[in-house]
């Protein structure tokens, strides 16, 4: 049974033969190893082409400024499910990752794809922002539960932007929704990581495709970091149990 397209049975990305490996054109050995940060090289894996300075500049910043921000869910499930299951490092990684959604950590794909529809309808984002607000969605990349004054991390990134000369249309459009929301929402919210994050790289060139990706490599760094932890200093089950006993049941009993 055909199922999808199936007239495209290629790939560009590496190939290998008895004496070599060829990534993205490179020989893996030669050219690769020892000769090519990683962030540069997780760059030309995904676009073909090697980062410009200021690419891996920005590359380097948003990996830094996503990676770790404490014990957020997608630590939690890792750490929990370390702790029961201390054989699946792997497993437990893959716990954290399966969180990435449009909530927590994944958010900066669905405010990319937002400010993209904004630049390709023109770059106002009123009408957009009334649709957001009349069926009572969140704003893309706005607001936080604890920076409420704020985002450190997203005002550094701007001013990394704004000094390295490469604001383009989605910070514009980043820029309009902050001027628009008091008129479309009746209050002003702070820009967080997640909209900082997708519009400056957006505008330095990287693929909207690809941005989830940003914070998958990212947070998969950190959830290392916590799972060599957790095998020193385990809090798993203290988690699990401060999770129970924070949680009244209301259910029927006999």
């Amino acid at each position: 049974m055909r199922i999808g397209k199936q007239d495209a049975p290629f790939t560009a990305i590496c190939t290998s033969d008895a004496h070599s490996i060829t990534v993205r054109g490179l020989d893996l050995c030669n050219d690769v190893i020892g000769r090519l940060d990683f962030t540069s090289y997780f760059w030309l894996l995904v676009t073909g082409t090697a980062p410009t300075p200021t690419q891996k500049f920005f590359a380097d910043a948003v990996l830094a400024a996503i990676a770790e921000h404490g014990l957020v869910p997608s630590v939690v499930a890792t750490r929990m499910t370390y702790a029961a299951a201390p054989e699946a490092f792997h497993g437990a990684v893959a716990a954290g990752l399966l969180g990435c959604g449009s909530v927590v950590l994944g958010s900066a794909e669905v405010a990319g794809r937002f400010y993209a529809e904004v630049v390709a309808a023109g770059g106002d984002p009123t009408a957009l922002l009334k649709d957001l607000r009349a069926h009572k969605r969140p704003v893309p990349g706005f607001g936080h539960p604890q920076h409420s004054d704020g985002d450190p991390r997203a005002n550094l990134l701007l001013k990394l932007a704004a000094e390295h000369g490469i604001e383009g249309p989605h910070i514009a459009v980043l820029r309009a929704i902050q001027q628009a929301l008091p008129e479309t929402h009746g209050r002003s919210l702070p820009i967080n990581v997640n909209g900082a994050i997708p519009a400056v790289m957006l505008d330095v060139g990287f693929p909207l495709p690809a941005l989830k990706g940003i914070s998958l490599l990212a947070r998969t760094a950190s959830l290392i970091a916590h799972l060599n932890e957790e095998a020193e200093r385990p809090i798993g089950f203290i988690m699990s149990g401060a999770a129970a006993a924070a949680i009244s049941f209301d259910g029927d009993q006999q």
